[in-house]
């Protein structure tokens, strides 16, 4: 239940007062014929077709008040929208002394929304204003929205301090976030322009965007813990899907040679910087390539895509500069962990063998992982950190890839891909398996290996062992992280910083 405090029990005095007065404070209908920017714009056309005497530029404005000034018989104010600010300019003389009272009285305030409607002009300081002839409350703020103060230590250090200084209210308060923090604001309007330029990049490949379901009665094509629901007519348990793959691997047996999908994926699993429960994912997957070639369209398509969003190739992520032209280095998953742990992990052919290494370094490995976990645990804990640059590491044990062909002559590995940047994984490829019985195996091999709760656990999934026993193409196919990918091209440090809204823990 909500208690006002001081501030707003003033401000409730005001909406009285309003409403005394017969102002609607919520009215239904607005009329806009200019952003801020827009009649900003239209001044500075008419000044510069005539310095001396600009063509009259009359227009309607709409914004929420982010500053006041009120002098007497005329007032100052600031409004804000999406496209900037813009000064409205009040004369008693203007407005007339009944609109201009409630100004006077400061019953419209800072954080309020209005519409103002008038004739262009600069001030006598300068500044390109509204002279306004008529205006109306579109919507009185009953909350003021938080404030972030800042001082400078003695160190020289920016500390930020006041309400609205935590971060996890931020998060939880984004709504507030975006209204008083136009950087922001900027970072969302990015990650638009980043899934834009990403579309239009697989669209001109010639990739056919498609949509495949979200809730599904299998889940698969991941190594994650999935949500579970329950469809009460159907009586049929359901789960949130963990990845678009194998809806996306059938459409290459019906016929398409290149599709993809940009959509939320759902994984029961834990929270950090790079991780959130509900997350967006790009998967591509296209016929008659293997995953060099799909090496090659993720360079492209990142390289085109930084290009049009920061117009460079080259970026600084938290201070570090990144250099993303392409080629990037390739380098096998064993080479890597040998050259960043001193491991060569071929020369320990059993879970136990391994498991004794790592102790013998050090490492404080949990007992009762497979050899292929305990070789992804090599590359998370050693490799990942180190990758810096850009950089595809390639060819990864059988059994944490159970989707990928295997290396021709080699029992051990499967050609997959991940791409590694900043110390993080980015991407994940393989050349997809299309023989359905060695995918058969593949899924009875994985469910001997691991438990039905464990997160590698893979379902046997008949249809789609049916769909590749109808044919499926020689393929390849990536997924990535996209919310990651925006971190990243907006130099954030936390994947909440590029989620509107972030899975919090419970209020209180």
């Amino acid at each position: 239940m909500w208690q006002p405090t001081r501030v707003e029990q003033d401000r409730l005095k005001k909406v009285a007062e309003l409403e005394a007065l017969g102002m609607d404070l919520y009215p239904a209908r607005v009329q806009r014929t200019h952003t801020t920017a827009e009649a900003l714009a239209a001044y500075q056309a008419a000044e510069a077709a005539n310095a001396e005497n600009p063509e009259e530029i009359t227009v309607t404005v709409c914004g929420r008040i982010r500053r006041a000034n009120i002098k007497g018989k005329v007032a100052f104010m600031h409004i804000e929208d999406e496209h900037g600010r813009l000064q409205l300019f009040f004369r008693i003389n203007d407005v007339g002394a009944e609109a201009y009272e409630p100004i006077k009285q400061k019953l419209i305030e800072v954080d309020d929304f209005v519409q103002a409607s008038g004739t262009m002009m600069r001030t006598k300081a300068g500044e390109i204003s509204v002279r306004v002839q008529s205006y109306q409350l579109l919507a009185k703020s009953l909350s003021p929205l938080p404030v972030v103060k800042q001082r400078v230590d003695d160190d020289g250090n920016v500390i930020e301090y006041g309400e609205f200084s935590d971060v996890e209210m931020r998060y939880r308060q984004r709504y507030a976030d975006l209204a008083v923090n136009r950087d922001v604001r900027e970072v969302f309007k990015k990650r638009s322009k980043i899934i834009r330029a990403m579309r239009n990049f697989l669209d001109d490949e010639g990739f056919l965007e498609v949509e495949t379901p979200i809730l599904q009665p299998i889940y698969g094509g991941a190594a994650a813990r999935p949500f579970t629901t329950f469809h009460n007519e159907l009586q049929q348990e359901l789960y949130l899907r963990i990845s678009f793959e194998l809806y996306l691997k059938r459409l290459l047996v019906g016929g398409y040679d290149a599709v993809y999908e940009i959509g939320r994926d759902f994984r029961n699993e834990g929270v950090s910087y790079k991780h959130n429960p509900e997350f967006t994912m790009m998967e591509f997957y296209k016929a008659y390539i293997d995953y060099k070639g799909v090496m090659e369209i993720v360079e492209q398509m990142t390289a085109f895509i930084a290009q049009e969003v920061n117009g460079s190739l080259k970026i600084n992520y938290q201070g570090e500069d990144i250099d993303l032209t392409p080629p990037w280095p390739r380098i096998t998953l064993r080479d890597a962990i040998i050259q960043y742990s001193g491991i060569d992990y071929m020369e320990y052919r059993t879970s136990e063998d391994l498991f004794e290494a790592l102790r013998d370094i050090g490492d404080e490995i949990e007992p009762g992982l497979t050899w292929g976990r305990m070789i992804d645990h090599l590359l998370g804990k050693y490799v990942e950190p180190q990758l810096r640059q850009p950089t595809f590491i390639m060819d990864y044990p059988r059994d944490i890839s159970p989707f990928a062909k295997q290396v021709t002559g080699d029992d051990f590995h499967v050609e997959r891909f991940e791409w590694f940047i900043a110390g993080m994984e980015m991407g994940n490829a393989f050349t997809e398996l299309n023989d359905p019985r060695d995918q058969e195996a593949r899924f009875l091999e994985m469910k001997k290996l691991y438990a039905d709760e464990d997160d590698e656990a893979t379902p046997l999934d008949e249809d789609y062992l049916r769909a590749m026993r109808y044919g499926m193409p020689p393929s390849g196919g990536f997924g990535m992280g996209v919310d990651r990918f925006v971190m990243l091209l907006t130099n954030q440090r936390s994947i909440r910083d590029v989620l509107l809204y972030p899975h919090m823990r419970p209020e209180g």
